[in-house]
């Protein structure tokens, strides 16, 4: 069951840890599964916690397509939502519809959905 204008949303930082190679989806988009390394202090019941995590991430179309030429060790900031890895895996993967490359860019290079 679907609620109603549930919220989905995630913005999140780090480094990108590794990249798989680009692929096609049967429809003919391009994607390309990676892992993120965030680390941050964050707030925590009026006290400073330290976070890290390590997330996997997919993007399809053309923030895959910037991906692609990443290295490990780039800075990102991504926006997407969670969904379940597959039908019979419901561990969470990040779907990334907006990249921004935070090191190393001087063109500024980013993408929306």
């Amino acid at each position: 069951m679907v609620a109603q204008a549930a919220a989905n949303r995630i913005e999140i930082s780090g480094t990108l840890l590794e990249r798989g190679s680009l692929r096609y989806t049967p429809a003919g988009l391009p994607a390309i599964e990676f892992r993120l390394g965030h680390e941050s202090e964050q707030s925590e019941a009026e006290k400073p916690r330290r976070v890290e995590c390590e997330i996997a991430c997919v993007a399809l179309g053309a923030p895959a397509l910037l991906l692609k030429d990443a290295a490990p060790g780039d800075g990102l900031e991504l926006t997407g939502f969670l969904a379940a890895r597959s039908v019979k895996s419901r561990s969470p993967v990040l779907h990334v519809t907006k990249i921004e490359f935070l090191e190393g860019n001087e063109n500024g290079f980013q993408t929306e959905k």
